[in-house]
């Protein structure tokens, strides 16, 4: 379902990607662990197309997403790409039933449809009777289950993921694996997780090492 090949990128003349090949089925759950530095992060970004390769091609849902531009491009990533990071990035002045709508509202569907499916993820999340609260009241767990819901909403192709329990303590970290695994079993969803959490990386389908830029 995702395809890369050949994925190369430098920041000036550092080289950070050194030809990376990289394929991930339908419903499965891949994490990609390594040392700092080793090139994990800047891969994520470029497979979710938040960062460009300086050679190489990407394939999601049979097609090639790397040659996209501008508006087709940000249309294709809000539909086909969910993202959750290890900041939240929670809009601090809505609700968490409002930041779970907002890339449904972006992609233009219709706003009750879009807000009976953000409640409907609310509530399998276990947070339906936090969804009028805003960021500020909620705890670091439920500010990382609201964007993981918020990743859901347009019903992805796959869900990336940089570093997602990396500002949770061990208890709502374990939670959150626990999560992904119930969306896989759920939903078919397909994770690709970029980790320093070895437990998490465990709890994978695959856990792909890198290193100096490349998937050893």
């Amino acid at each position: 379902m995702l395809v890369a090949r050949g994925i190369i990128k430098n920041y000036g003349s550092l080289p950070v990607l050194k030809g990376v090949d990289i394929s991930i089925g339908k419903g499965e759950i891949v994490s990609i662990a390594g040392s700092s530095g080793a090139g994990k992060s800047t891969l994520l970004h470029i497979l979710g197309t938040l960062d460009t390769a300086d050679k190489g091609e990407i394939f999601l849902d049979n097609e090639r997403i790397d040659l996209l531009k501008g508006k087709k491009l940000a249309a294709f990533r809000n539909k086909h790409i969910g993202f959750v990071f290890q900041f939240h990035h929670l809009l601090p002045e809505f609700t968490a039933l409002e930041n779970v709508c907002i890339p449904g509202w972006i992609a233009g569907r219709k706003k009750k449809e879009v807000m009976e499916k953000a409640g409907a993820l609310l509530k399998i999340l276990g947070l339906e009777n936090r969804a009028e609260h805003k960021p500020g009241a909620l705890s670091g767990g439920e500010q990382q289950r609201v964007a993981v819901a918020r990743a859901l909403i347009n019903n992805p192709s796959i869900v990336m993921a940089d570093e997602p329990t990396g500002n949770l303590d061990s208890d709502n970290a374990k939670e959150l694996h626990n999560l992904f695994i119930d969306l896989r079993t759920r939903f078919q969803q397909t994770f690709l997780i970029v980790t320093h959490n070895e437990e998490l990386a465990k709890m994978s389908d695959r856990i792909l090492h890198m290193k100096d830029g490349k998937i050893v």
